[in-house]
């Protein structure tokens, strides 16, 4: 999933603390000379603390060169082509995890070495990829829906036809997202059928009304769609909850649904590479974002939920009462379907957006 996320909201690691971790470096006999490249690190550009090289080598000694990626597409290509060699920890979707996994590319986690999985939610430590946290590391974790200003539209559009089959007043005034899953899951659920469907009958059905519903749409936008709607430009589109945010932060009139139909649970994971030279490290790496103050970084900052309960707990209530569905529970989130790799019918998937695409 392609991430771009907004300016941080608040600071989130002072100098004070950076110091603290040092001393606490120390007091552990931790060795402060490690060489550069201890661990190298690719991610969603602004996914992860800007800082978070320099905090976590004062709590570690180790060197830690970061590289960004895109998307899942993108950091999956290079992977492939080099084994998993030149990288140890990667954060990926879970579908590609699936794959990374299946490949033979991932180490296992070692629990010994990772003492804060404690602090994830039971559900996220038993999802369907990886019962058990065997080889990844859930990071953060939401779902889709229909964000849309209330100031606008008439009623709750509680239903994914009301964007696939909208009113007149709102035709021409809606997005979609682009990517493969989201937009054929989109039509795969209000068709009543899974967001894993491997059934090309259920396939070929979605892909019919996606392509008449590409006639009453403004754009496929996968990146700029909160800011259509903050701008008036749109009046409902196709996002992912914590983007939805961005604009609510800007617009109190927007607001974040789940369609009747259900949606997809989405989860980002940390994962290691096998063929990587600093395993050990990354363990420690897994470790430090775990913590409960660190991995609330990412749900103050960029406004997504996190899977740790001991970082959800710290946060204060009023980021839930701004934005609702930083409120969503586990066991509403893991209610939803997980996205699992398609395997082989992840090609039919691309060829019916291909054909939804290129339709008139």
């Amino acid at each position: 999933m392609r991430r771009i996320p907004v300016t941080p909201t608040k600071g989130s690691v002072t100098r004070s603390r950076a110091i603290r971790l040092a001393t606490a470096a120390a007091m552990l006999g931790v060795a402060q000379s490690a060489s550069a490249a201890d661990l190298v690190i690719s991610n969603w550009d602004g996914y992860m603390a800007p800082d978070i090289a320099e905090t976590f080598k004062a709590a570690t000694g180790l060197d830690v060169e970061i590289v960004n990626h895109a998307t899942n597409e993108e950091i999956m290509g290079k992977l492939m082509a080099s084994q998993g060699k030149g990288y140890d920890v990667v954060f990926v979707s879970s579908p590609f995890a699936e794959i990374l996994n299946k490949q033979g590319l991932l180490a296992e986690i070692d629990k010994a070495a990772v003492p804060n999985l404690a602090n994830l939610y039971p559900e996220a430590a038993a999802l369907a990829y990886d019962p058990g946290t065997s080889f990844a590391v859930p990071y953060a974790w939401g779902t889709t829906g229909l964000c849309y200003r209330s100031d606008l539209v008439e009623g709750t559009p509680d239903s994914w036809m009301a964007m696939l089959k909208p009113a007149d007043a709102l035709k021409g005034k809606i997005t979609m997202l682009a990517t493969d899953r989201w937009l054929m899951g989109a039509g795969l659920l209000a068709e009543g059928s899974s967001v894993n469907e491997s059934d090309p009958a259920k396939i070929d059905a979605a892909k019919a009304l996606l392509i008449e519903a590409k006639k009453t749409l403004l754009a496929y936008d996968d990146t700029t769609f909160y800011a259509k709607l903050v701008s008036g430009e749109a009046s409902l589109v196709h996002a992912w909850d914590g983007w939805c945010n961005y604009g609510i932060a800007e617009n109190a009139d927007i607001k974040f649904v789940v369609p009747s139909e259900g949606s997809d649970l989405w989860v980002d994971t940390m994962v290691v590479m096998k063929n990587g030279d600093n395993t050990d490290n990354a363990m420690k790496f897994l470790n430090f974002v775990l913590d409960a103050e660190n991995h609330a970084w990412a749900a103050e900052n960029i406004l997504y939920k996190v899977p740790n309960k001991a970082a959800m707990d710290s946060l204060d209530p009023a980021l839930a009462e701004q934005y609702p569905n930083m409120g969503m529970t586990p066991a509403e989130l893991t209610g939803y379907e997980l996205m699992r790799d398609l395997g082989d019918a992840q090609r039919l998937y691309s060829r019916a957006v291909s054909e939804i695409k290129a339709a008139n």
